[in-house]
């Protein structure tokens, strides 16, 4: 009983360092860095048509892919404190909060609108870990004197298949139409107030199309987009290593700076 129970705990209080290893830590300072990034405007290549601007905290790649990967799919739920606040960076460099402050936002507070998981894969986590940061990430913002809400209104009303192995055409046809809000306008309740979308990753950008086509039938009024990580730029003339990341299927092309981890020396797998 005593072993198991470690390892239950290890699951939502790790014993090390999610990034990077280290003993006796949840999350090193060097690793919380990294995941707290340095937001700034991102976009897929190719950019689907419908994406709204979105901005991202880091490269998935290195401390923050393990940090990611722990918390959703491992439940290592005290990693959401880090994460949520590096998504809030991302919502507050987007501007929006900035318009709701001063006026010209729309009425009612900024909300938060998480794309949704798959049901199956929400049970099989035991967590919907966007919704969990989302909750996270305007919890900070409001701590910071904003005005944010978390509209949790999508639903996937129809099963899609795995996005893994689809190119950015595919992923796009996988998920049309997929999403809906919980009632449609009827049920709509926050007006004209802006709407920012968020997701702990973007690839090829195909689920936040659908999540903001999503809304805006609806009635809702997106204005961006906001995710934890991208991956990173792919180096011109060539594969491998660049001076700003790795190479990646999706070609994530960002206007981060290189923060990429250095001092692993350890390739990260394609997403």
């Amino acid at each position: 009983m005593r072993g198991w129970w470690r390892e239950i705990a290890g699951l939502v209080l790790p014993a090390e360092c999610a990034g990077c290893g280290e003993d006796r830590c949840v999350l090193c300072e060097e690793c919380r860095e990294e995941v707290t990034g340095r937001p700034r405007r991102a976009w897929p290549d190719p950019v689907p048509g419908g994406l709204p601007p979105v901005y991202a905290a880091a490269w998935y790649a290195d401390a923050v892919r393990s940090v990611l990967l722990a918390h959703k799919e491992r439940g290592a739920l005290v990693l959401a404190e880090a994460l949520g606040g590096a998504l809030a960076g991302a919502v507050r460099r987007s501007g929006a909060v900035g318009r709701v402050r001063d006026g010209r936002g729309g009425s009612g507070p900024l909300v938060l609108v998480p794309v949704p998981s798959a049901r199956s894969a929400v049970v099989r986590r035991g967590h919907d870990p966007v919704r969990r940061l989302a909750v996270v990430a305007a919890g900070v913002l409001r701590r910071a004197g904003e005005e944010v809400c978390v509209g949790a209104v999508l639903r996937q009303r129809r099963v899609v298949a795995d996005q893994v192995g689809l190119d950015a055409p595919g992923r796009c046809a996988n998920v049309a139409g997929a999403m809906a809000v919980a009632g449609g306008a009827a049920r709509w309740r926050y007006g004209d107030a802006p709407v920012v979308l968020v997701d702990d990753l973007m690839t090829t950008g195909a689920s936040l199309v659908e999540a903001a086509r999503a809304v805006g039938e609806a009635g809702g009024r997106v204005v961006g987009a906001a995710v934890v990580a991208v991956p990173p730029r792919e180096p011109a003339g060539g594969h491998g290593r660049g001076r700003r990341g790795w190479t990646t299927a999706s070609r994530c092309q960002v206007e981060l700076a290189g923060n990429a981890r250095r001092s692993s020396g350890k390739r990260p797998e394609n997403t």
